[in-house]
């Protein structure tokens, strides 16, 4: 979701009315996600490099989020009208306490719901992910609970953040950039990438829909050849 503080800028605000947009933007694209029948959402909220930003800009983007759980989850929520299951993948104990408390709260509340899952990728970066499952086989591999021949991609994957969930179909990013700064990195080997010249609080659901339809005629072959289809 990128383009936030641009957005702003670009019309003589402060970064952080960006971001209030750009939330908003997520409220509105939730129901379109849903009503499309696509099962698992992520989305790149704040990334490990983001704590290099301005003090105070960081810690306005930690408020926005407290205040975004609290009117994702309050009385006839969002999540709940959708059965949205909400859950977030990264190292949340940097996070001030009221956020990490108010992420746990919105995880038990939706634990069982089955609509859409609802990633936020928060204090997230692909390379610390890889990093971290590499870690924790050498541990069990130390420990010998592990044979280093056994670790294949399936056993490192299964280490990852998103072990409970599939390898993404299709990537897209907003901004007018087209590099995936560090999200995903090992799941998104075979998912479609998709650039938009357009800022994230203007994202609407029309461009998810126009989004889908440009997914959908793509032909994905996974490394194999094209399917051939014979007429009889």
């Amino acid at each position: 979701m990128d383009g936030n503080g641009r957005w702003a800028e670009a019309r003589g605000l402060p970064r952080s009315a960006g971001h209030q947009h750009g939330f908003r933007a997520i409220e509105a694209l939730i129901p379109a996600v849903c009503e499309a029948g696509v099962t698992h959402l992520t989305l790149f909220a704040f990334s490990s490099e983001n704590w290099q930003r301005e003090t105070r800009e960081v810690q306005l983007l930690m408020q926005l989020a407290i205040n975004a759980l609290a009117d994702l989850t309050g009385e006839d929520h969002l999540l709940h009208e959708h059965r949205v299951r909400f859950r977030v993948i990264g190292r949340r104990n940097r996070f001030p306490e009221l956020l990490q408390q108010r992420i746990r709260a919105a995880e038990q509340l939706t634990q069982d719901y089955t609509g859409l899952t609802l990633t936020l990728a928060m204090d997230y970066g692909g390379r610390w992910d890889i990093a971290q499952a590499a870690r924790e086989l050498a541990r069990q591999t130390a420990s010998g609970r592990l044979d280093p021949d056994d670790i294949d991609e399936a056993q490192l994957a299964r280490h990852l953040c998103t072990d409970d969930l599939p390898e993404p179909d299709l990537f897209i990013r907003t901004g007018g950039e087209t590099r995936i700064s560090n999200f995903l990195l090992w799941q998104l080997a075979y998912t479609e990438l998709l650039f938009l010249d357009i800022y994230w609080p203007d994202f609407t659901p029309d461009h998810f829909a126009e989004a889908l339809n440009c997914f959908a005629s793509r032909q994905r072959r996974f490394g194999g050849t094209p399917a051939i289809k014979v007429a009889s």
